[in-house]
């Protein structure tokens, strides 16, 4: 192993530590597998604008990893999903749930599949989909979010994808103004504390009635 790669994994191993997350051997393996993929995929595709290694562990991992305590149910749909992001990192943290990681552009997607089958994710599928066009077969227990868009209108464009009594999970950057909207309470705002990051992020916790 590279004396770069030592360090990021320390970097991670140091962060989930943080987090007060307890992850296998093997699962944070994958975190760096993935990791890896992304880093490789991104000179080409373009999936992150951010380039540094050691920011993508805090911004992308870690980040990802804070609302794993959250996720609640069997079944969670990651909308969004851009490059996999909060979806994989939690899916191998999670390997028991299923999860369906949602995005309109397809090299995004194509790239999920890859990291799915390189690493041996079987309970994740990537789907190519508008999010409010998309009709699962089942509806979902959790619905996560990260940086995709305002808070009304991600309300408005997830509520048929969850079930009564299922949550949805907004991660954000910054103050989140918390609303009330039709099909959705709010349940809590809590901040996240990730190591190495200096800017706020918060989730926004609804449950859908």
């Amino acid at each position: 192993m590279s004396s770069q790669k030592k360090e990021l994994r320390k970097q991670l191993e140091r962060g989930i530590e943080s987090l007060g997350i307890s992850l296998t051997e093997e699962q944070t393996h994958q975190l760096m597998c993935f990791l890896a993929l992304l880093i490789k995929w991104n000179c080409v595709y373009n999936l992150s604008a951010i380039k540094d290694p050691s920011q993508m562990v805090t911004l992308h991992l870690l980040d990802s990893l804070a609302i794993l305590p959250f996720l609640h149910g069997k079944r969670c749909i990651d909308v969004g999903t851009g490059a996999g992001l909060p979806g994989l990192p939690l899916a191998i943290a999670r390997p028991d749930m299923m999860f369906e990681l949602l995005d309109s552009n397809s090299k995004k997607t194509r790239f999920i599949q890859q990291v799915c089958t390189e690493l041996g994710l079987k309970k994740v599928k990537p789907v190519q989909n508008r999010v409010q066009e998309y009709q699962p077969d089942e509806k979902f227990d959790t619905v996560t979010a990260r940086a995709f868009t305002a808070l009304p209108e991600m309300m408005s464009m997830t509520r048929h994808l969850v079930s009564t009594g299922g949550q949805l999970l907004a991660m954000k950057s910054k103050e989140a103004e918390a609303t009330e909207h039709e099909g959705f309470e709010l349940n809590k705002v809590k901040t996240l504390e990730i190591a190495g990051l200096d800017a706020i992020r918060k989730v926004v916790v609804y449950t859908a009635i």
